[in-house]
């Protein structure tokens, strides 16, 4: 991939689990088919949206062996690596690059409350990755509870020659991504925003050219990122908000679980399994967000019907 390739919209790809709790593995291949047919510009695995944190090592790697191979090319993958030990996130990165992805992210290292990276610590462990040779997406999100100031970030785009990408979704992303952009420079290669788009538009303003959303509604996500950058404001604008209602429903009401509602409404997979201590969707919170998906017709509520 190239620099101007990091743009558009890359959804997090959600992990399909059977009613007993195990993976769906064919419902995990009919997931990345369903990106594809949004349109997505890449996607993410194993992030926080795919509930990495419910999934044993094993399978880590089958998940990510399985989508890099059904993919076979036709997006380009992002591997999420995210480990509180320095070691284990360098075999992750080997790992990815091994099978063939495209690129990884990673959040600072911080373990719970109390263990978290020093400024120093966290620089370090990017330069570990980054000498697999392999580029990286940052991810500044408030589940780490890690601050990384621009300046922190701004040293490691200049002086780790694999960071390239930023994903920026803590709270005031705006504003923080405009200062980034502006004392980045050219080393800022791809700034993205997160948390499924809720700010996107001014995100969007700040200087982002891109977005890692959910794959709920991934293909007008993308028609707004690509009005903005086509210097349709106005357009981009009227998305936004039309798909606003959605988006904070998903955000603030559901999270992972919206993009697993949609899909199964739409037959991609079966069953809507969230692993303990994750509780399922009430019945009226879940029918509360296909009322708003309804109007939009996503692609993810109809691909398998």
């Amino acid at each position: 991939m190239t620099a101007t390739s990091y743009t558009g919209a890359w959804p997090v790809a959600p992990t399909p689990f059977n009613d007993d709790g195990s993976l769906d593995l064919p419902g995990m291949r009919r997931v990345v088919d369903c990106i594809v047919d949004q349109g997505a510009d890449g996607i993410c695995i194993l992030a926080n949206f795919s509930e990495q944190f419910l999934l044993a090592d094993a399978e880590r790697e089958t998940l990510t062996r399985l989508c890099i191979e059904h993919l076979a090319g036709r997006r380009p993958v992002i591997v999420t690596i995210s480990h509180y030990a320095t070691p284990i996130v360098v075999e992750r990165a080997k790992l990815a690059k091994a099978l063939g992805a495209d690129a990884v992210m990673m959040m600072p290292p911080y373990h719970g409350a109390l263990l978290k990276g020093t400024a120093e610590q966290t620089f370090e462990q990017f330069a570990r990755v980054g000498e697999v040779g392999i580029p990286i997406m940052i991810q500044d999100a408030p589940l780490s509870g890690v601050d990384l100031p621009v300046p922190l970030l701004v040293r490691m785009a200049r002086e780790i020659e694999m960071v390239k990408l930023f994903k920026i979704e803590c709270a005031g992303a705006a504003a923080k991504l405009r200062r980034l952009v502006a004392e980045g420079g050219a080393s800022v290669e791809a700034p993205f925003d997160g948390e499924e788009g809720i700010t996107m538009l001014a995100d969007l303003d700040a200087g982002a050219r891109g977005t890692m959303c959910s794959a709920m509604v991934t293909e007008h996500i993308r028609q707004v990122v690509l009005d903005h950058l086509g210097g349709d404001r106005a357009a981009a604008a009227a998305g936004y908000q039309r798909l606003l209602p959605a988006v904070n429903h998903e955000n603030r009401q559901c999270g992972f679980r919206a993009a697993k509602a949609a899909m199964v409404e739409g037959r991609v997979f079966a069953s809507a399994f969230c692993r303990h201590p994750v509780p399922p969707l009430s019945p009226e919170t879940r029918a509360e967000l296909l009322d708003h998906l309804r109007p939009l017709d996503p692609i993810s509520m109809r691909w398998g019907r």
